[in-house]
C-alpha cells in the first residue's frame, strides 16, 4: 500500500464500505483492502493488474460509494476532474494521496479554499489528506462535456490533449499514398493518425489500439470510419484478429517522469509480430531515443526516411520471424 495511506489507516481512520479507489498504479499495494472494493483505472495494463488480484475494476466509476481514495495523476486538469467525480459519487470521506512531483501541494491548497481538510500527513516525498465529500464545492472542476483541440475531440489528461502532436504531424506528411488493406495504429491516442487515414480507398480495415480508455473514447468520435475497429488494449501484448499489412505509430516513451525506451521497443516488437511477412512499419520517434538496434533486430529492412533535430521517421519492412 502507499506508505502514506498505510500510515493513515493504521492510525485509525475508518473508511466505510462500499469503497472506491481511483487511479492507483501497480506501485500502490491494495492487498489489504477488501476485494469488493471498486478500483477505477482507465489505463489497461494497470486495470488488468488489479483485476488479476480479484478487485472489481472499471475504466470509469460505476456506482456511488461511502468513501473514496484518490491517487493524484500528474495532469492538473485531470486531477481536478477526478476530485469532482469522487465528490459527486461519494457520501462520506474522500482521501487524496499524491506525490510532490504530481502537484499535491497545489491541489491541497486549492481544495482547502473550498472545504475543511484533515491531515495533512507528509511522508515519502508526498502528502495525504482527507475531507468530507461536498459535491457542490467542486462543480466547476468537472471535466467538460466536450473538449476540442484543432477540431478534434480530446479529454483532460490524454496525450496531446491541447493540440496535434508535431511528431505525429511529421509522420502523416511522410506516409505513402497506399498503405495496404489492413492497417493498425498502435498507441492510437485520440485518433489523429487514424483520422488522416480513414479516407484512403485502399484501406479495408483500420485497427486503433490504445491503452487509455478516455483517449480511445475520443478516437471513436474522431474516426467515424465504418472500417475502424477500436481495441482497448496494451499495444505491447496486443494480437490482431487478422494479419496486418501496415502498422503506423508514434509510440509513448514514458512510464513515469523519466524516458523508458523499453516501452517503444515493446511497440516495435508488437508491430513485427502482427505484420504479414512482407508488412511495413511507419514510425516516428524523438531523435534521442535508441530504437535503431531493436528495429534492425526484428525487421530485415530499416531506413530513416526523414526527420529534423527533434524527430526521426522510420520505414521498416519484412519482419523477421
Amino acid at each position: 500500500m502507499s506508505p502514506r495511506l498505510d500510515l493513515v489507516l493504521q492510525s485509525g481512520l475508518t473508511l466505510s464500505q462500499p469503497l472506491t479507489v481511483i487511479g492507483p498504479t501497480p506501485e500502490h499495494d491494495l492487498s489489504s483492502l477488501p476485494r469488493e472494493t471498486q478500483v477505477v483505472q482507465p489505463f489497461k495494463p494497470f486495470h488488468d493488474h488489479f483485476a488479476a488480484q480479484g478487485f472489481d475494476v472499471a475504466p470509469v466509476a460505476q456506482d456511488r460509494c461511502q468513501s473514496a481514495i484518490l491517487f493524484l495523476p500528474r495532469a492538473k486538469a485531470l486531477a481536478r476532474a477526478m476530485i469532482q467525480q469522487a465528490c459527486s459519487r461519494t457520501e462520506g470521506l474522500v482521501v487524496v494521496d499524491g506525490a510532490k512531483t504530481n502537484g499535491v501541494d497545489s491541489i491541497m491548497k486549492d481544495i482547502r479554499k473550498r472545504v475543511s481538510i484533515e491531515g495533512p500527513i507528509a511522508k515519502a516525498h508526498g502528502k495525504i489528506f482527507w475531507f468530507q465529500s461536498d459535491p457542490e464545492a467542486f462543480q466547476d472542476w468537472a471535466a467538460p462535456d466536450t473538449q476540442t483541440a484543432d477540431g478534434f475531440q480530446t479529454a483532460p489528461g490524454v496525450f496531446s490533449a491541447d493540440g496535434i502532436d508535431p511528431a505525429s504531424s511529421l509522420l502523416v506528411r511522410t506516409l505513402p499514398t497506399k498503405l495496404g488493406a489492413r492497417v493498425a495504429d498502435l498507441g492510437a491516442g485520440w485518433g489523429y493518425l487514424s483520422a488522416q487515414l480513414q479516407d484512403h480507398d485502399s484501406i479495408k480495415a483500420l485497427h486503433l489500439v490504445e491503452a487509455d480508455h478516455a483517449a480511445l473514447e475520443c478516437a471513436r468520435v474522431n474516426v467515424p470510419d465504418p472500417q475502424a475497429q477500436f481495441h482497448w488494449a496494451d499495444a505491447v501484448i496486443w494480437n490482431s484478429p487478422e494479419p496486418i499489412d501496415t502498422v503506423v505509430m508514434n509510440p509513448p516513451f514514458h512510464t513515469a517522469r523519466s524516458a523508458d525506451p523499453a516501452l517503444g521497443q515493446g511497440f516495435i516488437a508488437a508491430a513485427a509480430r502482427n505484420l504479414t511477412r512482407n508488412g511495413d512499419l511507419w514510425m516516428v520517434a524523438n531523435r534521442h531515443l535508441p530504437y535503431e538496434a531493436t528495429l534492425n533486430d526484428v525487421f530485415a529492412q530499416v531506413q530513416e526516411v526523414t526527420g529534423d533535430n527533434r524527430f526521426k521517421v522510420f520505414h521498416a519492412s519484412r519482419p523477421r520471424r
